[in-house]
């Protein structure tokens, strides 16, 4: 077996402080920056050029099953329609990327919108999300969050579409193991949810960037977010079929007693 490491935890902790490093300052990404080298020489000295493994002595007992039955007949569960042969479809996780494409773009409307309205500016939300870490927020003034900074608009665009993406597939993933009611758990429930938790630890986070912030105006940029997500994953033809089978199933459990044997005997 392999050997036990601690090093891909070191890794995975540098990576989020690398990138959380955005918001809470230069000396958080460059101590995730030795935390990765470390992770990843750590963990690399452990599998190249051998992986380090643990000797396990296994008995191997003989196993004998006796049946009288010539065959074997499986169950066939109400809503499983998968015929010989075929293939049991995926989770739509492509179908998440799209909707956390189409979702960031819906999102974005709501949040120009209160910009324009409150503040004068569109590029009120883009700064809040863009400056908050390259900027001294203790001594900002409205005036340079209502100003356009190029180099804020690019750290937004690049905050804004990988957390897209990751939340699309949460979405991709999530959503058919509670099919009943893919609009309602994405569009309302999900983003209700993420907006009480940004709420409770943006004050401890940064304080100074929590009192910028109309959460009213963000809770509905987050259901606007959902509300696409979520109808674009509802929409997927994987999504369909994966939404009437077995819970098992849905959750990507190895369940060879729901499926359907081949000529040969092998399970599919």
């Amino acid at each position: 077996m392999p050997a036990n490491t601690a090093w891909p935890i070191v890794l995975a902790f540098g990576c989020t402080l690398l990138l959380g490093g955005i918001l809470l300052g230069e000396i958080i990404s460059l101590l995730g920056v030795v935390l990765v080298l470390a992770g990843c020489i750590g963990w690399f000295r452990q599998v190249l050029p051998h992986e380090n493994a643990e000797h396990v002595p296994v008995e191997v007992q003989p196993v004998e099953i006796e049946t009288k039955r010539k065959t074997v007949q499986r169950f066939k569960l109400p809503g499983l329609h998968v015929e010989p042969g075929e293939i049991i479809p995926t989770s739509p996780l492509i179908a998440g990327l799209k909707g956390g494409i189409a979702g960031g773009i819906a999102m974005v409307i709501p949040v120009l919108i209160y910009g324009q309205i409150a503040h004068g500016s569109i590029w009120y939300g883009v700064n809040l999300l863009g400056g908050a870490g390259v900027a001294d927020w203790q001594n900002v003034t409205p005036a340079q969050i209502n100003a356009f900074h190029w180099q804020w608009l690019l750290i937004a665009l690049v905050i804004h579409g990988v957390s897209s993406l990751l939340v699309g597939l949460i979405y991709g993933a999530m959503l058919p193991m509670l099919p009943s009611r893919p609009i309602l758990l994405g569009g309302i429930a999900l983003p209700l949810v993420w907006s009480g938790l940004e709420y409770a630890s943006m004050g401890l986070i940064n304080p100074a960037l929590a009192s910028h912030v109309s959460w009213p105006w963000f809770v509905v940029s987050q259901v606007a977010y959902g509300l696409v997500a979520g109808w674009i994953v509802s929409r997927d033809e994987n999504f369909k079929r994966v939404r009437n089978m077995p819970f098992a199933i849905r959750v990507g459990l190895e369940a060879p007693g729901l499926m359907h044997e081949n000529h040969q005997g092998e399970g599919h």
